[in-house]
């Protein structure tokens, strides 16, 4: 019946998943659209420019995982299969990738901020009490915290993550060499920073101290955005 358990948690999860694969969709593309734009065609070549996202959808990050955490009230993450790039013969290479990492967080900034745009419309509106409007509200807010997570997420400046990419670009030669060797640990830094370490040091959460603080400063910048389309500020 409305209102059960059994209903909150699909509704809940209705409003998670369409936002976090849009997201992720559109992180995935950008990378992809920009290595095209400095000359790479890889992405292209293998169809992964579309925003389809039965080409970039990976059952487990995209969906399963986002879905576990919405429910545990945890931080909501994922991933999608990863867009093709090879830059190793572009004039500039480390360059090329800082600036191809770049542009999966920049993208969900960019979709935070057409968020934020839509919840000042709807604010404006005024749709009143309704199960459609506040399933579109819902998903309008989700889809604001979930692209200011994963950009902030994403620039975390270590491997496999795009700050990474980021950090290889503008370190010196040498520097960026010696970083470089970290790469092939990405996955196990991965694990060890969201899994093992949060389970031996329960007090020590890392993606919590380090992605939640900037995350909650720019929603309520793109919330002030919001406020401001909608001419009033925003109910709380």
């Amino acid at each position: 019946m409305a209102g059960s358990p059994v209903n909150d948690t699909l509704y809940n999860l209705a409003t998670v998943a369409l936002p976090m694969i849009v997201a992720i969709v559109f992180h995935e593309v950008a990378h992809g659209r920009m290595a095209r734009l400095l000359g790479d065609r890889t992405a292209q070549d293998r169809g992964r420019l579309s925003f389809n996202p039965l080409r970039h959808v990976d059952p487990v990050g995209t969906v399963i995982l986002p879905g576990m955490l919405a429910l545990a009230h945890a931080p909501v993450f994922g991933w999608a299969k990863p867009v093709p790039v090879d830059v190793r013969g572009l004039p500039n290479p480390r360059r090329a990738m800082m600036l191809v990492g770049a542009a999966g967080p920049a993208m969900n900034f960019v979709l935070a901020a057409v968020a934020a745009v839509g919840i000042g419309i709807l604010a404006r509106i005024d749709p009143g009490p309704g199960a459609v409007a506040q399933f579109v509200a819902d998903n309008l807010v989700n889809f604001l915290a979930i692209n200011l997570f994963l950009a902030c997420f994403n620039l975390v400046p270590l491997p496999p993550f795009d700050g990474s990419h980021i950090v290889e670009g503008v370190l010196p030669a040498s520097a960026a060499r010696a970083y470089g060797k970290l790469r092939p640990l990405g996955f196990p830094i991965m694990l060890a920073l969201l899994v093992v370490l949060p389970w031996l040091l329960p007090s020590v959460d890392p993606v919590r101290a380090l992605v939640v603080p900037p995350v909650m400063w720019l929603a309520d910048h793109y919330l002030a955005l919001a406020a401001l389309v909608a001419g009033h500020p925003l109910a709380g």
